[in-house]
């Protein structure tokens, strides 16, 4: 089962991966790549761990669970910067939907399903439009990746903390002609703008209308709920086609967080209140999940808010 805005079922994402592989379990992810973890047990006992976590959060409130492949970095760039060859990256991701099958298999019950969900990641940097790509040469790039999620047996791919519309455009047309479903997830600098400047609503009306309406739904992440609400405030059409969120803990931006030498985990309780206060204006909100800097402590407490639990 997946992901809906036609449906009531709610779906739980994690949080933060790659700030809590880090900051938490002590690993080291060159260039933030957390699917370097599947190259070893120890990596990967640390993952299932990752994911039990939020399992157990969906569990308890009876919501399904979307568990997104630890592959945000997983695409040709960033895997001939990491050295893995084009065959060695197409098998770390199927590797990934193979731990999430593994996963699933045996955490997954009537109340709980989860979805297995290949993760993609923007081809640059996730701030920043300098290397801003057409929507043809996008789609090109991500359709390696997308076509290798497509041949296993992740229900769907979802693309994260993509800065402007362009790039969009071109993982939607990839994942249209592989045939599986995509969401798409932009994030926004403190203004509520697209790292390009471009107005969150009008790309998602851009990339609409450019792909037929062929996203599944859109998110955004990797921008705390005070950010966001910059977007939200501003109103719109656009508001239901958001079927998901997933914060920061921390309210600085993307330029103070790259310089910090320290995580910021913010306030979990304020986090949920913060996220919560956007629910009248998010009327199709299904996925509901963290980004850097959280944990299941600031997820418990996002859960807890949107469902009333307080």
């Amino acid at each position: 089962m997946l992901p809906s805005l036609l449906s009531e079922r709610l779906f739980l994402g994690d949080g933060g991966v790659e700030t809590t592989m880090i900051f938490d379990e002590g690993i080291e992810l060159p260039e933030f790549a957390s699917f370097v973890l599947l190259d070893d047990e120890t990596g990967i006992d640390a993952l299932r761990r990752y994911y039990g976590g939020y399992i157990a959060i969906a569990r308890a409130h009876r919501l399904g669970f979307t568990l997104d492949t630890p592959t945000w970095r997983a695409s040709r760039d960033w895997g001939e910067e990491l050295g893995y060859s084009p065959a060695a990256l197409a098998e770390a991701n199927r590797r990934a939907v193979a731990l999430g099958e593994e996963i699933r298999a045996a955490e997954e019950g009537p109340d709980n399903p989860i979805a297995v969900c290949g993760t993609l990641g923007p081809r640059a940097d996730a701030y920043s439009d300098e290397s801003e790509m057409s929507p043809a040469e996008a789609e090109a790039y991500h359709s390696e990746q997308i076509s290798t999620f497509a041949g296993t047996a992740a229900e769907m791919v979802s693309a994260y903390t993509l800065p402007y519309a362009g790039e969009a455009i071109g993982m939607v047309r990839a994942a249209g002609a592989a045939g599986i479903p995509i969401s798409i997830s932009f994030t926004v600098e403190t203004d509520g703008r697209l790292p390009s400047g471009q107005a969150l609503g009008d790309a998602i009306v851009q990339v609409d209308e450019e792909t037929g309406g062929g996203a599944a739904y859109f998110m955004v992440n990797c921008a705390h709920p005070t950010h966001f609400a910059r977007a939200v405030e501003a109103g719109g059409e656009w508001l239901a086609r958001i079927g998901g969120f997933r914060p920061n803990a921390s309210r600085k931006s993307h330029a103070e967080l790259d310089e910090a030498s320290d995580l910021d985990r913010g306030d979990p309780g304020e986090l949920g209140r913060l996220y919560t206060e956007l629910k009248p204006r998010l009327a199709n909100l299904r996925v509901l999940g963290g980004c850097c800097g959280t944990d299941t402590r600031h997820v418990a407490a996002i859960c807890d808010d949107w469902l009333g639990d307080r």
